[in-house]
């Protein structure tokens, strides 16, 4: 089934430069040189989609019922949770499958290049505090995240339903976001309402949300068992049977970096200089370098970090080689966070194309 034409027209009205996937749900991404700044603009911002988008309702009437292990289940409307401390948080929004186009031999997916992450500047309100307004429950360990998005078959049943440990659903950098950017949240990116959830993947970060019940095991929506944004706890060679409750669910994101400058193909003449730049994120730790390399691999230099600002931004780096030597050249980035995190060579194979965080390379010529 092809995707509807009503969210492709969108599409190219909002996101004009973006690429569009021939996928039945709505999922489009950006070259690398769109997310060339610190706030990546909403109109370059990647569209992540499990299933066909929910219908526009009129904000005023929005509601989020807060239900499950808590003392006193609520339905809340914008008006009072606007009600609660308004706090902002800048972080890196990445989907699980970004980079799944470099994995080999190929999984099942939408098959990401390293388009599907950006950074933006939430402002919302603490989910912490919503969740001890409604009293959690010494029995409350996860949450459960409902929205209006459908499955593509026509069934009508949910397209996604995640959930987080309570742990990260009270820590302070997890929102209830209203704003991106400082506009009004767009309807492609959650608007009304959506969870923020600082280092986790996108999928945790629930668009259109109307319903959080707390649980007192692990939340069994869709997508949220099986292989789905799982990983298995040791590597599964390609091809290889596998039993499904070898995998767990995945929480921070690993340690990854994107060259935004120069582009794909790029060519420079001999002798000059290159400037490279970009940017790096972890969502385990704070980034701590950023090397460089243009022989294959063979020797590193370091890459200048801008100063560290939030947490969960990501944090921006420059370096200038000298190119002599004629011929095809391949620039590589790697980062390494406070925790001793490092991106592997080549991208860790998982049968369903999660979290390749490998070096990122781009390919140009060195000319006379």
């Amino acid at each position: 089934m092809p995707l509807r034409e009503d969210e492709r027209r969108l599409l190219r009205a909002l996101k004009p430069r973006l690429r569009p996937f021939d996928d039945e749900a709505l999922n489009a991404e950006p070259t690398p040189a769109l997310l060339d700044a610190a706030i990546t603009p909403i109109e370059s911002f990647f569209v992540r989609n499990n299933g066909w988008l929910p219908k526009l309702e009129n904000p005023k009437d929005w509601t989020l019922t807060v239900d499950g292990e808590v003392e006193r289940p609520c339905v809340l409307s914008l008006q009072a949770l606007r009600a609660f401390e308004p706090v902002s948080v800048t972080a890196v929004l990445e989907c699980a499958g970004n980079g799944r186009a470099g994995f080999d031999p190929p999984t099942d997916g939408v098959q990401w290049a390293r388009g599907a992450v950006g950074c933006a500047h939430w402002t919302g309100i603490r989910l912490a505090d919503v969740l001890r307004h409604a009293g959690v429950k010494p029995s409350a360990i996860y949450t459960g995240h409902h929205s209006g998005d459908v499955q593509t078959n026509g069934s009508g049943a949910a397209a996604i339903s995640r959930g987080i440990p309570i742990e990260k659903a009270l820590s302070p950098e997890t929102l209830l976001a209203f704003t991106m950017n400082g506009e009004a949240l767009p309807f492609l990116h959650g608007g009304p309402l959506r969870l923020v959830v600082p280092g986790y993947p996108g999928s945790a970060w629930q668009k259109w949300l109307t319903r959080i019940a707390l649980r007192d095991r692990e939340h069994d929506g869709e997508k949220m068992t099986g292989t789905d944004y799982r990983l298995p706890r040791m590597p599964v060679p390609p091809g290889e049977p596998f039993d499904e409750r070898d995998f767990e669910v995945i929480t921070a994101m690993p340690v990854n970096s994107l060259i935004t400058t120069p582009a794909e193909n790029f060519s420079v003449r001999a002798g000059s200089l290159l400037h490279v730049h970009g940017f790096a994120w972890s969502g385990r730790a704070p980034v701590a370098s950023v090397t460089i390399s243009a022989d294959g691999g063979a020797t590193w230099q370091p890459a200048e970090l801008e100063p560290e600002g939030e947490r969960f931004a990501w944090r921006r780096f420059t370096a200038t080689l000298q190119l002599d030597q004629m011929g095809p050249v391949s620039i590589r980035a790697k980062a390494a966070d406070a925790a001793g995190n490092v991106q592997p060579d080549e991208p860790p194979w998982n049968p369903r194309g999660y979290c390749n965080h490998s070096v990122h390379r781009v390919a140009g010529t060195v000319v006379p």
